[in-house]
């Protein structure tokens, strides 16, 4: 498959953004300014960005705890995120929702929860509207090899296949749930093996690979919107930090090496996709340097922002925590 420069470009644009929202979240937590739980998604952008290429807005997404990366590569907006994750009234849920609530109906990102695999059967929900409303989009779902052993993750599986529901699957297989390795609670050598227990396809790609991610997901979606049903594909990545920020203050025992973390980060989906653009003549080292120095400023806009967005009312605490009640016949 041939890949439009544009959308190569677009891919890289999206990878830098997530690269300079984390390096800046990371510091702003370091130092306090921000609070809170927060799990860094880099060294994985190329699987989120791979997939999201592969969608339309009116496409759904649902991510997990590690949520900023995932709307992030569908284009949600880099102030409203920075000013949720700083707990702001501008922020995408007006700072209430914090770093594992980032929503945005209107280009269908769906949201992200801190319940492990919590969001596969709502994906699999939204998919089921698609039928049923007969309208034309898929959904996707992002979770972690650790999620990929949860109850809640197969029963939406089977339910998927059996109704040959339009979703995709994508399993961010980053080696460890917490520090477990998924070799040691994993029962296949693959994760993508476990589809066929669901009588659906399962690929396992090099999520450090974004071009890779991006033509099976695409793939995938075309098999969903034909009517053909899920799919499930295991990208292969690696997170450079602990699971979650200050892990390291309190973990006892170190459960991964140095040498293993340097292999993966020779492995840098931004470095891989860099030089394929160089070295295939699609782009030149001065247009991708510009895109990067160019995310880098917004991502120092977005900060900005932040800042200076105000904190929410005290008296606004109970607002937006329920539906409009449907009026009863």
């Amino acid at each position: 498959m041939s890949t439009p420069k544009e959308l190569l470009l677009l891919m890289l644009r999206r990878m830098w953004i997530i690269r300079h929202f984390e390096n800046t979240v990371m510091k702003c937590h370091e130092s306090g300014e921000i609070v809170g739980a927060l799990h860094s998604y880099i060294g994985e952008e190329g699987v989120a960005v791979g997939a999201c290429a592969a969608l339309r807005d009116s496409d759904y997404i649902a991510g997990n705890h590690r949520s900023h990366g995932h709307p992030l590569a569908k284009g949600g907006n880099v102030n409203k995120a920075m000013a949720e994750i700083f707990g702001k009234q501008d922020g995408y849920c007006k700072g209430k929702g914090g770093s594992m609530h980032l929503a945005d109906f209107s280009i269908g990102i769906l949201g992200e929860s801190g319940i492990v695999a919590s969001s596969v059967p709502i994906t699999v929900g939204a998919a089921l509207a698609a039928n049923i409303q007969g309208k034309d989009f898929v959904s996707l779902v992002f979770f972690g090899d650790g999620a990929s052993n949860q109850g809640a993750c197969h029963e939406a599986m089977n339910l998927a296949a059996l109704w040959k529901l339009p979703v995709i699957f994508v399993c961010e297989n980053n080696q460890y749930a917490v520090t477990t390795s998924y070799k040691d609670s994993v029962s296949v050598e693959n994760i993508s093996d476990r589809a066929s227990a669901y009588n659906m396809p399962g690929l396992t790609v090099d999520g450090q690979d974004v071009i890779a991610m991006y033509e099976a997901t695409n793939e995938a979606v075309i098999r969903a919107r034909n009517g053909e049903g899920p799919t499930l594909i295991e990208g292969l990545t690696y997170r450079y930090s602990d699971h979650s920020l200050g892990l390291a203050a309190v973990r006892r025992v170190e459960y991964r090496t140095d040498e293993d973390i340097k292999k993966w980060r020779e492995r840098d989906p931004i470095i891989l996709l860099t030089k394929t653009l160089i070295s295939q003549n699609i782009a030149t080292k001065k247009e991708c340097d510009e895109i990067e120095k160019e995310e880098e400023k917004n991502i120092e806009t977005a900060l900005d922002f932040a800042r200076k967005s105000p904190y929410p009312k005290p008296e606004e605490l109970y607002e937006d925590m329920w539906s409009t009640p449907i009026p009863l016949p």
